[in-house]
């Protein structure tokens, strides 16, 4: 189960990717009730540029020219290209590798640099 942090994360990612959601949309993504969802993009419209819209269903909109910024890939996105490497040809490995060295979280060595 995700922490009510990594719920609201993922659901800022899902505003700025997709630019428009509803707050059923999210319900059902997240597998949450109303009321959390409503409090989730309550809080996230707090230090965001998301805009909630009231009309039948609700809605949350991201501002015009607002994304997030960096986006690494998940912990088990990276375990399953990291796992599908060895079984890879040459030029696929170096494909994977270029994905993990673009989205990968940085290490707490890297990080020091």
């Amino acid at each position: 189960m995700q922490s009510a942090i990594e719920r609201r994360q993922l659901i800022l990612e899902m505003i700025s990717d997709r630019r428009h959601v509803t707050i059923s949309d999210i319900v059902n993504e997240f597998h949450i009730c109303d009321k959390t969802a409503r409090t989730d993009v309550q809080i996230l419209s707090c230090s965001h540029p998301i805009i909630t819209e009231n009309w039948r269903g609700g809605g949350v909109r991201a501002m015009d020219g607002w994304y997030l910024s960096r986006r690494y890939l998940h912990d088990d996105q990276e375990a399953l290209l990291r796992s599908l490497l060895p079984g890879l040809q040459p030029d696929q490995q170096k494909t994977i590798e270029s994905i993990l060295t673009a989205f990968a979280k940085p290490s707490v060595k890297e990080q020091k640099h």
